[in-house]
């Protein structure tokens, strides 16, 4: 005689065919999900890299116009001190290769593009405080390494102010104490702290240097140029 088949364990075994069917394509489906997402943010942020790159390429070019139209000035530019203008502002600290323009405001199109400069503050070189803000995983990613005695360095319609770093500190996103004004030429960098915190950082540095030179850069050519026209 043939065994008679239980209904009660096909049912079963139907169901639990279903069940990991239903598993494997649920798998699938999250891993697609997540090899799309990780291709978008990748997408994204190589985007990101490329605009703020392209935007430095093109700032630059255009500061170096500005340097070269400074340069051939007549020598009477030389009592012309730093105005609020439409002058371009690079900043190079050599200590960590830091090099770049920087944009005007800190909206988070602006840093994108660059460290920004902290509107209603002095223009660099200018005697007050100076503030920068840049992002801490582009421009600023490496200013906690600077330390006291370096150099940071500014140029600007054909001048050059050095500034050397005189302290650093860690302070809460609300302390408005690092944007006070000033008596004496200062420069005041921002981002948020930790450097490599996962999400907003809790905190922000702050590296301040005081102006210890400024020069023409074309103090050279300048002198020349007021000796001839010396009768």
């Amino acid at each position: 005689m043939l065994p008679i088949e239980n209904p009660v364990s096909e049912l079963k075994l139907a169901i639990r065919q279903s069940f990991s069917r239903k598993q494997l394509l649920s798998r699938r489906s999250w891993s697609l999900i997540l090899v799309l997402a990780g291709v978008v943010l990748l997408t994204y942020v190589g985007y990101s890299y490329f605009s703020m790159y392209h935007e430095q390429q093109r700032l630059a070019r255009e500061w170096e116009e500005q340097q070269r139209q400074a340069q051939s000035t007549s020598a009477d530019a030389s009592a012309i001190p730093v105005t609020h203008d439409d002058g371009l502002t690079r900043v190079s600290i050599p200590k960590i290769s830091l090099d770049a323009i920087i944009v005007e405001g800190t909206s988070h199109k602006q840093l994108k593009l660059g460290p920004g400069h902290v509107k209603n503050t002095p223009i660099p070189g200018e005697t007050g405080n100076s503030v920068l803000s840049a992002h801490r995983d582009t421009f600023f990613r490496h200013i906690y390494e600077l330390t006291k005695g370096d150099d940071i360095i500014v140029k600007r319609l054909g001048r050059t102010f050095t500034y050397q770093v005189v302290s650093k500190k860690i302070v809460e996103p609300d302390d408005t104490s690092v944007l006070a004004p000033s008596t004496e030429a200062r420069l005041t960098l921002i981002t948020c702290y930790p450097i490599y915190y996962i999400g907003p950082a809790p905190k922000r540095l702050i590296v301040t240097a005081k102006l210890v030179d400024s020069n023409p850069a074309n103090k050279t050519q300048l002198e020349t140029a007021a000796h001839a026209a010396t009768p």
